[in-house]
């Protein structure tokens, strides 16, 4: 494939290898922290938004859990909680309005939500990275590549600056940067949406954390970018072990990556299955109606996509009963003014319905 270089016309995209420099000493970098408890552990995490018109629950009781080398989607509409929820989990919402009021957010182990802004400031990028949704307004318009990358080294790390310039460079290459030396001099606003996806990428990844969060990593870029990024942030994980959280609206991309899947609607989960059992069987009429509403490729272009009635509830008019209620075509008078708690109708299944089995 072809990635357009704005610097130097169009350009074939360095195949990165799993076994060169940078991905040997990212994997060995993760292994070398031998055998690891459960990378991340979200237990029933609430938080809220203190406004004028009131204390609003944006992430309701939310739990989950990644493994070593699992990649989690979490998916659901826009207003859903989904960015939401990897603020709260990095620690990164304004207080105020917003503050982590309940749960537990455990990194290898250890819970995260009480520590100090000084710990936190060390665990992000060394031991938890993310990836935004716009990689342009993830970089500062005004430092050049290699400082942007550097810093993130030269503050986890013991590296000197010639040392994180040469890491720097490796971990463009490891990414698969089109002539990675002269990109580090190179500025954002001289680089593609694509390049500057692998810059962030290449930030997030510099310390070979063990949790990997990405932000709806490809929304901003063309289907070809896409495909090329999805490849690498698989290939990343597969040599390094990383669990990842990969949070997107888009079903096709969750298709493509994801183990498990955890749909969430106003805040709160409503359904968690393997990728597979998803698709193949839905249990809540929100996830049925997403994947209804996803475009099959080879469909027949006259046939219409199902469509969601209404739209995502504001957090400060919720309804009572099940949030999803009023655009539900199988509500129930229960519905309405009961709000169903998350049960297991099969091994690795959770739903919050009380129509699951109806249809």
């Amino acid at each position: 494939m072809q990635e357009t270089d704005p610097l130097a016309g169009p350009r074939a995209a360095r195949p990165a290898q799993a076994d060169d420099a940078g991905g040997s000493r990212f994997t060995a970098t993760l292994e070398a922290r031998g055998p690891a408890r459960l990378p991340l552990e979200v237990e029933n995490l609430t938080t809220t938004l203190f406004t004028r018109r009131g204390a609003m629950k944006a992430v309701d009781g939310l739990s989950l859990k990644v493994g070593a080398g699992e990649t989690v989607a979490l998916v659901g509409e826009s207003g859903c909680g989904k960015s939401l929820s990897a603020l709260s989990i990095m620690r990164l919402l304004p207080d105020p309005p917003a503050r982590v009021v309940g749960g537990a957010v455990k990194l290898n182990g250890r819970d995260i939500v009480p520590v100090s802004e000084e710990t936190m400031l060390d665990i992000r990028g060394r031991e938890i990275g993310m990836i935004f949704q716009d990689p342009m307004s993830s970089l500062n318009p005004v430092a050049t590549v290699e400082k942007q990358i550097a810093e993130v080294l030269t503050t986890h790390t013991d590296l000197g600056r010639g040392q994180a310039r040469a890491r720097a460079h490796e971990l463009l290459e490891l990414v698969g940067m089109p002539d990675a030396g002269r990109r580090l001099d190179a500025y954002p606003h001289q680089l593609s949406g694509g390049m500057c996806q692998r810059v962030v990428i290449a930030m997030a990844i510099a310390c070979s954390p063990s949790v990997l969060i990405a932000d709806e990593p490809t929304t901003a870029l063309d289907v070809t970018v896409q495909a090329q990024v999805l490849a690498l942030l698989k290939r990343l994980q597969a040599d390094g072990g990383m669990a990842m959280l990969f949070i997107t609206h888009d079903l096709g991309v969750v298709a493509e990556t994801a183990d498990r899947v955890v749909v969430m609607y106003a805040g709160r989960k409503v359904e968690e299955a393997s990728v597979d059992a998803l698709f193949e069987t839905p249990l809540h009429p929100y996830t049925v109606g997403l994947i209804g509403a996803t475009p099959v490729p080879g469909a027949e272009r006259a046939e219409r996509l199902a469509d969601i009635p209404g739209m995502v509830p504001p957090l400060n008019t919720l309804p009572h009963g099940c949030a999803f209620a009023p655009r539900c075509k199988r509500a129930m008078p229960r519905c309405l003014s009961e709000k169903p708690e998350l049960t297991e109708p099969a091994p690795g299944r959770l739903v919050a319905c009380f129509a699951t089995g109806r249809y």
